[in-house]
């Protein structure tokens, strides 16, 4: 009860500077449909009954070895989708001034992002991948098509918006937060160009803080994701540097990091937080299971527990939502515990729903949690 009344004494006196904030958000783009995959089916349209765990899809689909199966994907929803997109959404609700810069369509924005567009002055430099988002009780599974963001590379950005505009948003901006690093074959190349010919125009007495995330990096190799780390500790010669975790991403870090796992609680969440943060002399690590999360940070290490939501309405973006909240709360001055506790309401209000939350919003939550 302490950690939420002082949460919401310091979102008091600071959620009136979030307007006064500037963010830079990219850099992917996704078409989400989100689909629930079907057990048994007792009439048209919604009338069926949904396979329930991740456990039971994967007994479903390992029942078809040496056979074949058929499974239904009963769409729920299709829209703006996207780690990028998403963030940048929740940060526009919390008051931010947000631009965007990703994959919202080449030459004409995809309809699913046309308010998105107009709302964040988006620049779009490529076409959105799509993906099928099988929601379950327990978890969700992301079925992608991304070739499309092939396209998103230095290059690219130097044709639209061009490199002098490019240096003068940076300049503009009090957050740049880069995501989807996994999905984005040339990423790391980007972040080498930035480092290399945009940051180094910009002035350096203005502070800056560097969001980043990996996006489930399992698929990639241990040498792209060893360099893309180091990549991030470059930035720091920038200004602040922040990278989100959730905890399967987290454990894979930190096992690349040589580090013997750990059971998850929240003394080991701090922990782990805490020395991946500073074998890669970044600002801040911050990790966030599902019910909870931690973080490390030149004061320390905090730890807040999550409003967790058995019965969610939705969970594609409650991640994102995180991370936004989080953001946001550091970037308005709350305090390491505030920032954990205004995120873990961020996505907690979220996935029950579907909307992402204002500052006075959360205010309301966390009150009444």
């Amino acid at each position: 009860m302490e950690h939420k009344n002082k949460t919401l004494q310091e979102l008091k006196e600071k959620s009136p500077i979030a307007c006064t904030k500037h963010a830079l958000i990219g850099i992917d783009g996704f078409v989400d449909i989100i689909v629930h995959p079907v057990d048994k089916r007792s009439g048209p349209g919604d009338q069926f009954k949904a396979i329930p765990t991740i456990t039971d899809f994967s007994e479903r689909i390992g029942s078809a070895a040496g056979k074949s199966a058929n499974i239904e994907f009963a769409p729920s929803v299709e829209k703006l989708g996207g780690n990028g997109p998403i963030m940048a959404n929740a940060q526009c609700a919390h008051g931010l001034n947000v631009r965007y810069l990703g994959a919202l369509g080449r030459g004409t924005v995809h309809p699913v992002f046309q308010d998105f567009s107009e709302r964040t002055d988006a620049i779009s430099i490529a076409d959105p991948g799509v993906t099928h988002a099988a929601e379950f009780d327990d978890g969700k599974i992301m079925f992608g098509k991304m070739a499309s963001l092939e396209g998103i590379t230095y290059e690219r950005l130097c044709e639209s918006p061009g490199e002098a505009a490019l240096i003068d948003i940076f300049e503009q901006s009090d957050l740049i937060g880069m995501v989807n690093w996994t999905m984005i074959p040339y990423l790391s190349e980007v972040f080498r160009s930035l480092l290399e010919r945009v940051l180094p125009a910009v002035s350096q007495d203005k502070p800056r803080t560097f969001f980043f995330d990996l996006a489930d990096p399992e698929k990639r190799s241990e040498a792209d994701l060893l360099e893309v780390l180091d990549i991030f500790s470059q930035f720091e010669a920038f200004g602040e540097v922040i990278l989100g975790l959730n905890l399967r991403e987290a454990e894979q870090v930190d096992a690349l990091l040589g580090f013997d796992p750990l059971p998850n609680n929240p003394e080991n969440l701090q922990l782990m937080s805490a020395r991946i943060r500073e074998k890669l002399s970044l600002h801040t690590v911050v990790v966030h299971p599902v019910a909870d999360a931690a973080c490390a940070t030149p004061e320390g290490t905090a730890y807040a527990a999550g409003p967790f939501c058995k019965k969610p309405k939705i969970t594609t973006g409650a991640g994102d939502h995180f991370n936004s909240g989080f953001v946001t709360a550091r970037l308005i001055g709350l305090s390491p515990e505030s920032a954990l506790t205004l995120a873990v309401a961020t996505s907690g209000s979220y996935v029950r729903t579907a909307v992402s939350p204002t500052l006075e919003d959360l205010a309301e939550f966390i009150g009444s949690w």
